[in-house]
């Protein structure tokens, strides 16, 4: 018996996750390769080993209930001065996000946890490096724009190595609808 680091985040897909990837190294972020391209919805959590598979029964319902959304990232932003941290913006996909993190987080399963700072998705960039790079991170990704249906979300855990390794995909129990059909969110209504 013994505790792992995990974490649940919707991946960046290819060709969009290896290019930002690779653009973060470039720019002096040496966690670049240990961390796959992604949208944070639980941040690194310390478990209890015996607690996971409880933690994998709650996200298979969490993505039972959810559905397939358009994702589209769009340009840069930071926290800096408050953290140091240059991102991709998510311009659509945000909502959706946001409500499956408050899922993956509920206070009466496995995982609730409280934030260190207010839930804003997006697509870290770069992450404690000198500030004349994350000005360069910032400024050449200004106008980088990626999009794609996301499907789905993932279990990660850190090993030892400090590398991040997928231990289990969830898709989303819900339907396609394409933007130009989705229809407003009524009342009442739990899923994205």
């Amino acid at each position: 018996m013994g505790t792992v680091t995990i974490g649940v985040s919707i991946a960046v897909p290819e060709p969009h996750g290896s290019l930002l990837q690779q653009l973060r190294a470039g720019f002096g972020d040496a966690a670049a390769h240990g961390i796959p391209t992604h949208v944070t919805l639980l941040p690194p959590t310390e478990v209890d080993d015996t607690a996971l598979p409880a933690i994998e029964a709650h996200l298979t319902e969490v993505a039972a209930a959810g559905r397939p959304f358009p994702m589209k990232l769009s340009g840069t932003g930071t926290f800096r001065p408050l953290s140091p941290v240059v991102f991709v913006q998510i311009v659509e996909g945000a909502e959706a996000c946001t409500w499956l993190q408050k899922q993956v987080r509920d206070a009466s399963g496995p995982v609730a946890r409280e934030l260190q700072f207010p839930y804003h998705p997006h697509v870290t960039i770069a992450h404690g490096i000198e500030d004349e790079a994350m000005d360069r991170a910032y400024a050449e990704l200004s106008d980088y724009t990626a999009e794609w249906p996301c499907t789905g979300f993932a279990l990660y855990e850190q090993g030892a190595d400090g590398v991040w390794r997928k231990l289990h995909e969830y898709a989303f129990g819900g339907t396609v609808v394409p933007p130009q059909a989705s229809a407003p969110v009524e009342q009442g209504t739990t899923a994205p």
